[in-house]
């Protein structure tokens, strides 16, 4: 695209343009070896330490489940105990590392004879508290069943176990000239096991919808060990219930899912990432008409001032010389020159209504990433300061009226906090950001919080909305669940969960109290 001398136009990045940087979590791959009735672990500093299992049901589990890797040494529980949400104190009875299908089965006919609660646990990136185990639950962790099982190139699906992480699930479609197209910035350390029980959407909604659109089959595992094989990779299935789809977003309060069959796509033609400066929040759901209007849209993302702030902070380099109040990166096909002019068309058009101050787009694909880093940074350049979220979305037609009286509601009740904004506007899904400040007790903090997240849900109530638009309910916004959901829903809801968990052991306390 060419360059444009005239003040405040799109300009190219440089050829040294930003240094390419993705967040990444380290992944974990300790050499836990189960020995009676100790667990031996290889520390760090090589030096080993054995750590005794001192509760005598985990003997019983370890007899039912010869091979099991068990784990309840210290640093283990606080890590596989916990989600990214800070809020709960891990204390989970034991660790379970099963490696098959045959061992959850086996883990989860224990925990039902035991009586003992579990808490199924993919990549732990939730916001929501979902996979907390704060009461003596055993933790089943899937990241050891994490490969790819099959590919079908006439049905062009990939049957992978759950514990994959959604960046080698990509990798893996790759291979076959083929994309898995649900993509977020969590991407290399998140799970598709937990990817689908939360229905995560992500940067491409827009485009492709969310993760349940994708999911051909699926195996789970029931509360008594049954193995359930749900739609098994079918197009047209009209043959009762589908229970895939009640599954998907289940939180894992259902069953375990252990396998899934992704369904595949072809690559996207090729696309430039644009950065857009807005000098108002009033004028994004016009931006967002003009450039939707000539463009075919892969991803129309926004985000504040003060979320760019935080991740310039974070080793980001600034894209403009002037700080501007809102920011909008979007990408789209641009794999001719009349999708490049369409492009420009759409960005002149903007700024010629004033509602778009500057601009810059991608000449490379490392170019793009640098852009994308400035949106998918966010989360976490403000992690450390233990912020309260929101998640919540609207209809798309409703965002204009719904983003005001929002942006009206948080400015008043939180003057003294930093509030970071950013969102997928394209599917009507905001993510609100409230930081706690360092002196600030933990408790006083998420006491106001709610206190205003009641507020808020009682918007969302007036607007139809949700209060959980991907992150999923969990622990976080189990109170507010009927800002969303009916009474005669919730109480069917609640009847399922007996029907499928009559003892109420998988993922005690999330999404509703039984």
């Amino acid at each position: 695209m060419p360059d444009r001398a005239r003040d405040g136009a799109v300009r190219q990045t440089g050829a040294d343009g930003f240094s390419c940087d993705h967040f990444r979590a380290p992944d974990r791959t300790d050499g836990a070896v189960v020995r009676a009735r100790y667990r031996c672990v290889t520390l760090e500093d090589s030096r080993a330490a054995c750590v005794p299992m001192t509760d005598p049901r985990l003997d019983s589990l370890l007899d039912t489940c010869p091979g099991l890797r068990l784990t309840t040494e210290p640093a283990e529980l606080e890590h596989y105990g916990r989600d990214w949400t800070r809020r709960w104190t891990p204390a989970p009875l034991a660790i379970a590392l099963p490696s098959s299908v045959e061992q959850v089965q086996a883990i989860l006919r224990w925990a039902t004879a035991q009586g003992v609660s579990v808490v199924p646990s993919g990549g732990r990136t939730g916001l929501s508290g979902g996979a907390v185990a704060a009461n003596g639950e055993l933790v089943l962790s899937l990241e050891r069943m994490n490969k790819p099982l099959g590919f079908d190139a006439v049905d062009r699906t990939l049957t992978v176990q759950a514990g994959m992480a959604l960046e080698a699930v990509h990798n893996a479609a790759r291979e076959h000239g083929l994309i898995y197209p649900v993509d977020f910035a969590a991407r290399g350390s998140c799970s598709i096991g937990g990817n689908i029980a939360t229905n995560a959407g992500g940067i491409r909604v827009i485009r492709y919808g969310n993760t349940r659109e994708w999911i051909a089959g699926l195996k789970v595992v029931t509360a008594n060990g049954e193995l359930l094989e749900l739609n098994k990779g079918l197009i047209k299935n009209s043959s009762g219930y589908d229970f895939r789809q009640l599954l998907i977003a289940s939180e894992g309060t259902l069953g375990v899912i252990v396998e899934a069959t992704l369904k595949l796509t072809d690559p996207p033609p090729a696309s430039n990432v644009m950065l857009l400066a807005l000098p108002s929040f009033e004028v994004l759901m016009q931006v967002f008409a003009a450039f939707r209007e000539r463009l075919q849209l892969q991803a129309f993302e926004f985000f504040t001032d003060r979320a760019l702030e935080h991740v310039l902070a974070h080793g980001a380099q600034a894209p403009f010389a002037e700080v501007h109040p809102f920011y909008v990166v979007t990408e789209f096909a641009a794999g001719d020159e009349v999708q490049e002019a369409a492009a420009m068309a759409a960005f002149e058009a903007c700024m010629e209504q004033g509602w778009v101050s500057d601009g810059v787009v991608s000449q490379s694909d490392a170019q793009a990433a640098q852009l994308w880093r400035l949106r998918e940074g966010i989360t976490e350049a403000v992690a450390r300061y233990k912020p309260y979220k929101n998640d919540v979305s609207v209809r798309i037609s409703a965002m204009p009226a719904f983003m005001a009286r929002t942006q009206a509601l948080i400015g008043e009740a939180y003057p003294q906090f930093d509030v970071v904004w950013f969102g997928h506007i394209g599917d009507g899904n905001l993510h609100i950001n409230v930081l706690k400040p360092d002196a600030t007790d933990d408790a006083a903090f998420v006491q106001q919080c709610e206190h205003v997240t009641k507020l808020l849900a009682g918007v969302l109530k007036e607007f139809d909305g949700s209060i959980s638009a991907e992150h999923g309910i969990g622990l976080v916004k189990k109170g507010y669940l009927d800002s969303t959901r009916s009474e005669a829903e919730i109480a069917l809801m609640k009847a399922v969960k007996r029907a499928f968990d009559p003892q109420g052991l998988l993922n005690p306390g999330k999404v509703f109290d039984l």
